[in-house]
């Protein structure tokens, strides 16, 4: 039965809410602010959001907004997936709507029997998905990584996904036993030859799934921030025209994987271009916004799971 507008309405609000309380961390106090409502109405909605079952531990009910917003970038895009969720009006870099969604579409895959290829990458969102992912036996799945799990020290990284992930679900893993950056062309060249690593590019190459973030290509640049590139080797990218990277593989406005700089030492999975699995990138915030668009534009992906500020920065003209 189709809700009139007020009712729509009304429980857009109490969705709202009931993500600001359980999903972003905010006090009612805070809602109320946000939501320029009063302390009292803002615990009703909250409440009403449980009562009518909006929300368990994952947000259930679609905010009219946020799903016409993913419609329009489905559609201008030609996205096989596409998710928007609400922006935490206190944080507009937060990735708690974000992780809860990916955590969703990797659950949706694990749970079903038939056996399945996930390649992930790393970073804080991807890192936060995972966190939020229920535990469940699921050996008959596996799970590969995207990027390297050696940090530029030798330590491992700590924003390794794909053991984390296997851990909560019992999935065999396959883990990129390289550091993200080799330290010339030929010895990445030498190193892509050994037998685990070949194996493990070539499982990637079959995955059912491949779950990302998106870099920005600038100062705060987390490639540069993290330590796996220098500042000299951020400048040099930049120059070259990146304005983002994929797993380590920067590329410019238009989408095109650039054919110089770090990238010719980079022992990440390469990205096929146009995306051929369902490639879905996971990312929010107005810095990310030109290289989401490029890799759009660049057809590097095909899913996309933002909020509702950076969609909307997507589809300004």
């Amino acid at each position: 039965m189709t809700l009139p507008d007020n009712e729509k309405a009304r429980l857009d609000d109490a969705a709202r809410a009931g993500w600001l309380y359980f999903i972003a961390g905010r006090t009612q106090d805070e809602i109320a602010r946000l939501l320029k409502v009063s302390r009292a109405t803002a615990q009703r909605l909250v409440s009403l959001c449980l009562s009518q079952k909006l929300i368990t531990f994952r947000l259930e009910h679609s905010i009219t907004g946020c799903m016409e917003l993913a419609a329009r970038l489905t559609d201008k895009y030609n996205l096989r997936i596409c998710e928007v969720t609400p922006t935490d009006p206190a944080s507009a870099i937060a990735v708690a709507g974000i992780a809860e969604r990916a955590a969703n579409l990797l659950e949706s895959v694990l749970r079903d029997d038939k056996p399945a290829i996930i390649a992930i990458g790393t970073g804080r969102a991807m890192r936060a998905a995972v966190e939020q992912v229920r535990p469940m036996d699921r050996p008959n799945h596996r799970l590969v990584a995207l990027v390297g799990n050696i940090s530029p020290d030798g330590s491992a990284t700590f924003f390794d996904t794909v053991g984390r992930l296997a851990d909560l679900t019992k999935a065999r893993h396959y883990p990129m036993p390289l550091p993200l950056l080799m330290s010339s062309e030929a010895e990445r060249e030498q190193m892509l030859k050994i037998g685990p690593v070949k194996r493990v590019h070539a499982l990637a190459a079959k995955a059912d799934l491949r779950l990302v973030g998106v870099g920005q290509m600038d100062k705060h640049a987390q490639v540069h921030v993290d330590g796996f590139i220098s500042r000299e080797e951020l400048l040099e990218l930049m120059r070259l025209g990146a304005v983002g990277e994929l797993t380590g593989w920067a590329f410019d406005a238009k989408g095109q994987v650039l054919k110089a700089g770090t990238n010719r030492r980079l022992t990440s999975i390469p990205h096929p271009v146009p995306a051929t699995a369902l490639t879905v990138a996971a990312a929010v915030g107005p810095a990310k916004v030109p290289a989401i668009q490029a890799a759009l534009n660049g057809r590097l992906i095909n899913g996309l799971i933002t909020d509702e500020a950076t969609a909307t920065a997507l589809l300004a003209p």
